[in-house]
């Protein structure tokens, strides 16, 4: 038995895929194709955008809870990196010399 709304996501897809035939020789037809393509790259941006919050917020949010309030201007990402820097730098000047 089909449900509800896989009938009606069914429905959304064939309208949506016959759309640019149904227009075929309109001028409308430019328009609903670059609005399909748009939809389609906000989704992905959306998510790659998901993507990035959720790998850097981890990092950043305590460094967020030990500044001070500047008004709207975050300057934790630029933290992280001399962070990252300064690690990097440890790394390179203490520890690989004792270990190689």
């Amino acid at each position: 038995m089909i449900s509800r709304r896989g009938l009606v996501a069914g429905a959304l897809i064939l309208v949506v895929a016959a759309m640019p035939a149904l227009l075929a020789g309109t001028r409308y037809a430019n328009y609903v194709e670059h609005l399909i393509a748009s939809a389609m790259l906000l989704g992905l941006y959306a998510m790659a955008w998901d993507f990035l919050y959720r790998i850097t917020e981890p990092l950043l949010r305590p460094i967020r809870n030990l500044m001070p309030n500047l008004g709207g201007i975050d300057i934790s990402p630029v933290i992280l990196i001399l962070l990252i820097i300064l690690l990097e730098n440890i790394i390179i000047y203490y520890v690989r010399p004792n270990v190689f």
